[in-house]
């Protein structure tokens, strides 16, 4: 038995122009950068300044991005080809920059610090080791074993296992074991522990022996439950010591790196600083609001291409050489066209979109005051500037904004509303503040459960329940109360 249904959908597909600006638009400022460098450098028909100047290459981190393949395009006879079009069809340069920069403006150059790697590092502490080649086969094994935060989260006879099948290499878990003793010589200390418990004890061992330093080793290796579970008086006990032998002992754990490879700057690959997109100042009262002049690059079609088509034009007896060759200089000339009109309205969508998200909270721009900072969401955003949701995300993201209280991810202007017991919507982000004064101010040695901060909360006039109180919490990273207690 047959049946018939209608089935009616509706779908959108993006053109890959549209998909590029979207891409174009999501880059702050130094990446943006670097895809106008790829874009030049794959396209000579674009050029960069006036004619005369030539474009300067800065050094950055090769990041990979899809550029406009404009190779399905159909193709077009060089017969159809309207020539004029191309010729003396220049786009002036004011049409690609900011109309709220001038050269006359300050550039803000960024420094960058290339280091090695957090594990190169470490491979070349090896060298002040005298070991065989085995055993520095193995010791490379094991660092390149840790992870970012300096652990080896794996058991020895795994790791056996792993250099057997993986690089032929055997051995046995003796002399693994031994080889880990090197590797924990290594800085920064604790690096290679294969928990928390031997990460702290590795730190402990290398401290100057003193009685707070012997008294937190011996808790740790032998107490270490009671200890992170801070039942206090079970370790004054098991230890027969006083209040303040073991306040000190614990000063001395406080002090030890948890995550010793979290602090090596050389972690990551590039050290940069945050480069603002935009910069809002106070002038007159008023806020005044400039687009970073790195995103306005002066950018106009080379002047050489547009020849190549007047003598196209110019001659007499075109051959198939010659048909091939202005075809390519059409899409050449083409996607320049394309990717100049794209920064154009790239300038556009961050201006109009970080002037709306400036207007939206005044208030808070003028006065620094985070609890003038207003309920914001993406759709405020979206309907104010008639733009799609998901632009305003990719501008709000991943870019920043230089205000006179220090520069801001953009994102942290948002925030949900929640009501408090006048009625009146305020911001999730003037609660959280609320939330940890009252935290920093509780007694230390007694804190303060969830349920008595949604109490206290209430008594302010924020009636909010205790699981959202620990959801904020956990958002502003704060452990819970049994963990803030203190001696």
């Amino acid at each position: 038995m047959l049946k018939q249904f209608l089935n009616l959908k509706i779908s959108q597909k993006l053109s890959p122009q549209q998909i590029q600006l979207m891409k174009l638009i999501q880059l702050p400022t130094q990446a943006f950068e670097q895809r106008l460098l790829e874009e030049m450098n794959e396209n000579p028909a674009l050029e960069s300044g006036k004619e005369e100047d030539n474009y300067e290459k800065d050094e950055y981190d090769n990041e990979e991005y899809d550029d406009y393949d404009d190779s399905e395009a159909d193709r077009v006879e060089a017969e159809d080809i309207n020539i004029d079009e191309y010729l003396n069809d220049e786009t002036p340069d004011y049409k690609t920059q900011a109309n709220n920069y001038s050269d006359d403006d300050e550039t803000k150059e960024t420094p960058f610090a290339a280091t090695i790697s957090f594990h190169q590092d470490l491979i070349n502490q090896l060298n002040t080791f005298i070991l065989n080649d085995e055993e520095r086969d193995i010791a490379e094994f094991l660092v390149g074993s840790i992870d970012d935060m300096g652990y080896i989260r794996r058991s020895v006879a795994d790791l056996v296992d792993d250099m057997a099948f993986t690089q032929g290499l055997y051995t046995t878990e003796k002399q693994v074991e031994s080889i880990l003793h090197i590797i924990h010589e290594l800085e920064p200390t604790g690096v290679g522990a294969r928990d928390l418990q031997e990460c702290l004890l590795l730190q402990l061992k290398h401290k100057t022996p003193t009685e707070s330093v012997e008294l937190a080793t011996n808790i740790i290796e032998q107490q270490f439950d009671s200890f992170v579970r801070k039942h206090y008086d079970k370790l004054i006990q098991k230890f027969s010591i006083s209040n303040e032998q073991l306040r000190n002992a614990i000063h001395e754990i406080e002090r030890l790196n948890p995550k010793p490879g979290g602090s090596f700057s050389g972690n990551n690959k590039i050290t940069e600083n945050v480069v603002p997109d935009f910069t809002i100042r106070i002038v007159d009262g008023d806020l005044e609001l400039t687009l970073n002049g790195r995103n306005a690059p002066s950018l106009h079609v080379s002047k050489d291409y547009q020849e190549m088509m007047q003598t196209y034009k110019e001659s007499k007896d075109k051959s198939h050489s010659q048909k091939d060759a202005v075809q390519f200089i059409k899409q050449k000339l083409d996607s320049a066209k394309w990717f100049i009109d794209a920064i154009k309205q790239r300038q556009d969508t961050l201006y109009v979109t970080m002037n709306a998200i400036m207007h939206y909270q005044k208030d808070y721009l003028l006065e620094g005051d985070e609890t003038r900072l207003k309920p914001m969401i993406l759709k405020d955003i979206a309907d104010m500037v008639g733009l799609d949701i998901s632009t305003v995300s990719r501008v709000a993201n991943s870019k920043y904004v230089e205000t006179p209280y220090g520069t801001k991810l953009i994102k942290e202007f948002f925030s949900e509303a929640m009501k408090n017991d006048q009625g009146e919507e305020v911001s999730t982000i003037e609660i959280k503040r609320i939330l940890q004064n009252t935290i920093e101010e509780e007694d230390k040695k007694n804190p303060l459960p969830d349920d008595l901060l949604a109490e206290i909360l209430k008594e302010k006039g924020y009636p909010i329940a205790r699981r959202t109180i620990a959801k904020y919490r956990e958002q502003l990273e704060i452990p819970v109360a049994r963990m803030r207690k203190k001696l």
